[in-house]
């Protein structure tokens, strides 16, 4: 069995646009799987030289996801609106009946693959600010923060990720150190230093950057109670951070912090940052529970301290399609929040799983996997409800 660390001419590198790697070693099969190959970490450079595959048997591909050079110059501004051409291709792929569900599976994987490969989305007018919480644990909201920022970052959009987490699964999961030594949201929130100063960026994705999280954080939450205006450092920070890459013609698309599992002055700071809050539910009784208290506690920030903050969006998660009880959650999910609630969801998937281990995202662990693909389709969406609703975000300090 292959491994990452396979040292071989043949590897996968990862292009720029919500993209697929640029496949330089065997040829995909008609569906477009990779071959037997290699995932590689070489990103940015390796990228720029690598040859398109011999398309021998392969499905035909909207123009502007040909090859992989024409990758590297997608921008939103400038992208060719290929949608049309797009939706026709993936409505020609052979369908399968309810009695196959892997066949069934495995063309919709197929069909979000044609959709999705190489599109650009819309960036937002201005920037915009999410709160990624959720109280409970285990709910996917490290997960989705990282792997929505990569979607949208290799879509061209410039993002950035707050790890307000202690345990520093946010920096990990980005390949950013985040040792004691490192300067981290710690020195931002109680020593008052700028974001500009501790923020690293991402070594697999371009456009993505982190302000890592070390053990400091853990006792932040104590540090803080003493501290004049505790509940608006960060807003003041992320704010100053905004305006400052504003003013330098780098504007900031998104900024994703994600939230540990406490409605403490970690979780306070980050809802007064924000503007808008994305809820990741996992499709299981408990996170229902969870989530009436979550709105509690949002509608008490609004009342006290943030009037701006609304739940913008819901992301199903850990969906697990065999059972009565996933479906019985996203239906019910679903009706109360008919507005909020993404059409995409996301599946169990072990290559979600095992990216972290590699330090990577599973954007460029294994873009190829269901849980990729349906991570872009939530990013896509993302960016598209954004754009249509017009949504203003942060204000500048």
């Amino acid at each position: 069995m292959s491994t990452a660390t396979t040292q071989d001419p043949e590897h996968r590198t990862v292009v720029r646009g919500i993209g697929f790697p640029a496949l330089g070693g065997p040829a995909t099969t008609p569906l477009g799987w990779p071959g037997p190959d290699t995932v590689s970490r070489e990103t940015a450079q390796a990228a720029s030289e690598a040859e398109p595959a011999p398309g021998t048997g392969r499905l035909p591909t909207p123009s502007t996801a040909q090859t992989a050079p024409g990758a590297e110059d997608r921008t939103p501004d400038g992208a060719q609106d290929d949608t049309e051409e797009r939706e026709q291709i993936a409505a020609a792929l052979p369908g399968a009946g309810d009695e196959t569900p892997l066949a069934q599976a495995v063309a919709d994987d197929a069909r979000k693959r044609i959709t999705l490969s190489g599109r650009s989305v819309p960036r937002p007018s201005r920037t915009r600010v999410l709160t990624v919480a959720n109280q409970k644990g285990g709910v996917g909201k490290t997960t989705t923060t990282v792997n929505v920022a990569a979607a949208l970052a290799q879509a061209g959009s410039s993002v950035l990720v707050i790890d307000l987490d202690p345990q520093g699964n946010a920096s990990t999961a980005l390949g950013i150190e985040h040792h004691a030594e490192v300067p981290s949201v710690y020195d931002v929130l109680v020593e008052g230093r700028p974001i500009a100063e501790v923020v690293q960026e991402c070594p697999d994705v371009p456009g993505l950057t982190c302000v890592p999280a070390t053990i400091d954080l853990a006792g932040a939450e104590i540090e803080l109670v003493s501290l004049v205006a505790r509940e608006t450092r960060l807003q003041k920070a992320v704010s100053a951070f905004v305006a400052e890459r504003e003013d330098a013609g780098e504007r900031v698309d998104y900024v994703l912090i994600d939230c540990p599992p406490s409605l403490g002055l970690l979780t306070v700071n980050a809802f007064v940052a924000a503007s808008e809050v994305f809820i990741p539910i996992q499709c299981e009784y408990y996170a229902l529970e969870g989530l009436s208290q979550l709105l509690k506690n949002i509608e008490l920030i609004r009342s006290h301290l943030n009037p701006r903050l609304h739940v913008s969006t819901i992301l199903l998660t850990m969906y697990d399609g065999r059972t009565r009880l996933s479906a019985q959650v996203a239906e019910e999910v679903r009706e109360h929040f008919p507005d909020q609630t993404l059409r995409a969801s996301v599946p169990r998937s072990v290559r979600i799983s095992e990216a972290p281990s590699h330090g990577q995202t599973v954007l460029t662990y294994d873009p190829n996997s269901s849980g990729a693909l349906s991570y872009l389709e939530a990013a896509v969406e993302l960016a598209e409800r954004g754009a249509a609703a017009h949504q203003p975000t942060q204000e500048s300090a």
